[in-house]
């Protein structure tokens, strides 16, 4: 080789290296999101059935935040907050949908039930800084094709617009598109072995075409949501449990497994010091579904008690940043959007029309405030508020209560007449936010509502019958 072509490849080297410098000079983003997890199954939570390993690891280098709540204690409206950094009521996102389970009027049904198109997503402004966006695994906000996370601020997909499908590959496909495997736009493709294995080869795949870029990756695991599908050797690990709950341990080892193989290969690469990694959960366990444990919370999916809407919450800064520590106030996952975004180097004050907060400021200890005053929830009749260290809950068959979460956390004594002003004050500032929403975009049948009402009894029932269940102030149905 001349000496010619020897400085020119010397130069392109140099660029190469410089611009993958650059490019690194913002660090990289992870999301690892679960699906209907007890807020008690993981080591990290305290659960002694689990085996996680790989999160219990990641604990103990991130910020642990110990009263993370989602938006709604169902997928799809959950999802719809985070997204968009904003209530999903505001744009009418306020039912899950679920198709087939929609009530006979409902404005819109099945694949129409979606994220509007003039929501600006996560993705959106991620790649307005100039990231690289990735979308693996569960979408559901919306299965018509205008709503296709490609089209939504993601540049890469592999996964399903459904809420939910199985963990092996369809030998025959189901009717419902939505729950095939998606990759990209309309190729679809079933995958091999198991689904929580593979989208974390399909993320170690982005990473690695990605390396010298700042990049995005939504993992978005359906685990461990219904159907129970988990692997032989998995289920082998847990030969003291039975059931369901043996199943769910199984699906929990495979999900830690994931989110580890995807870590690991951050370090592998050289990019885990400058890479931010958020692990959390859409909504609380659906207990008698899947046999999660939401303990020492009440409730569970589907309803506003702490043990529906407050998930596990770990975030692991860039640099070493505040290992192993915790963050007591109250945070929301749509606080994720312009933490990211500042993360990536936008001025969060431009983002005029959002609800979540960065949580950088709050983190570095330069705001020693509460990130928020107040945190609502709504789904038809029903509604909470979130104030300080107490919270109100309004109920569509009895009258409203309040707790005291902070004494309470397992909200079994109503103090509402300890505190009657208080009482009053939370309720009319709860029916003030409601003004401020718009209609539901669809509705599910009516049945649902009593079936969550009748989920929530359940807990209540179960705890009066334990030790702890004293006082006269306990709830009377």
């Amino acid at each position: 080789m001349s000496k010619k072509h020897l400085q020119i490849l010397f130069l392109l080297i140099t660029v190469q290296i410089t611009t993958a410098v650059k490019a690194q000079d913002k660090p990289n983003i992870i999301l690892l999101f679960a699906d209907d997890a007890g807020y008690h199954d993981f080591g990290f939570q305290g659960s002694k059935e689990m085996l996680t390993p790989s999160l219990d690891k990641l604990a103990k280098e991130s910020i642990q935040f110990k009263q993370a709540y989602v938006t709604d204690p169902t997928c799809g409206p959950s999802r719809a907050g985070l997204l968009t950094g904003k209530y999903q009521q505001r744009f009418g996102y306020e039912e899950n949908n679920v198709p087939g389970y929609m009530s006979k009027v409902s404005a819109q049904d099945n694949a129409e039930m979606g994220l509007p198109l003039e929501e600006k997503t996560m993705g959106d402004y991620m790649q307005s800084l100039g990231y690289v966006t990735g979308f693996y695994g569960k979408w559901h906000v919306g299965g018509a094709d205008r709503f296709h996370p490609t089209r939504r601020g993601f540049d890469e997909f592999y996964g399903f617009r459904g809420g939910a499908r199985d963990y092996f590959a369809y030998k025959k496909l189901p009717k419902d598109k939505l729950n095939w495997l998606e990759k990209g736009f309309e190729n679809y493709q079933e995958h091999n072995g198991y689904l929580t294995d593979f989208l974390a080869d399909e993320t170690i795949k982005f990473i690695e075409k990605n390396k010298s870029k700042p990049f995005f990756a939504f993992v978005s695991f359906n685990a461990v949501h219904t159907p129970m599908d988990a692997k032989k050797e998995d289920l082998e690990k847990f030969p003291k449990l039975k059931g369901k709950r043996k199943e769910v341990a199984a699906m929990t080892l495979a999900l830690d497994r994931a989110c580890g193989r995807i870590m690991d290969k951050l370090k592998e690469l050289g990019l885990d010091d400058n890479t931010l990694i958020v692990f959390t959960n859409d909504n609380g366990g659906p207990s008698d579904k899947n046999a999660s444990v939401n303990y020492p919370l009440s409730g569970t999916k589907s309803n506003h008690l702490e043990g529906g809407i407050r998930v596990p919450f770990l975030l692991k800064l860039p640099k070493k940043n505040k290992v192993n520590t915790s963050y007591k106030y109250p945070i929301s996952t749509f606080d994720l959007l312009p933490t990211f975004y500042e993360v990536g180097g936008g001025d969060v004050s431009k983002i005029k029309d959002i609800d979540g907060v960065s949580l950088l400021p709050y983190i570095n200890g330069k705001n020693t405030k509460r990130p928020h005053k107040t945190l609502f929830w709504r789904k038809d009749g029903r509604g909470a508020i979130r104030k300080g260290d107490f919270k109100l809950i309004r109920f569509p068959d009895r009258p409203a209560m309040l707790f005291n979460i902070v004494e309470d956390e397992k909200e079994l004594y109503d103090v509402s007449s300890e505190h009657p002003e208080l009482f009053r004050e939370m309720y009319k500032e709860l029916f003030e936010w409601e003004l401020t929403l718009e209609r539901p975009r669809w509705m599910l049948k009516k049945s649902y509502e009593k079936y969550d009402i009748d989920r929530m009894d359940d807990y209540w029932k179960k705890e009066e019958k334990t030790s702890d269940f004293k006082s006269k102030k306990s709830i009377k149905n």
